[in-house]
């Protein structure tokens, strides 16, 4: 299994959130409308982790706010 991030906000996207124009086209295809944060990996990772998914294998879980699905 596996998460697939979104656009984070961390030290490797810096620049890009920096950017005024890159961050506002960013944000306009995102639906949740915001850059994800580390915390919104959280459940994610426990879920995968935890024995609720216990019979679920080879799936690649999206945490993007909603990137994939627009």
């Amino acid at each position: 299994n596996a998460i697939a991030p979104g656009y984070i906000a961390t030290d490797n996207t810096q620049a890009l959130q920096d950017d005024p124009q890159r961050s506002r086209a960013i944000l306009d295809r995102i639906p949740a409308g915001r850059w994800g944060n580390a915390d919104d990996l959280a459940g994610a990772t426990v879920f995968l982790a935890s024995d609720a998914a216990a019979y679920i294998h080879g799936t690649v879980l999206p945490v993007d706010g909603g990137w994939l699905g627009r």
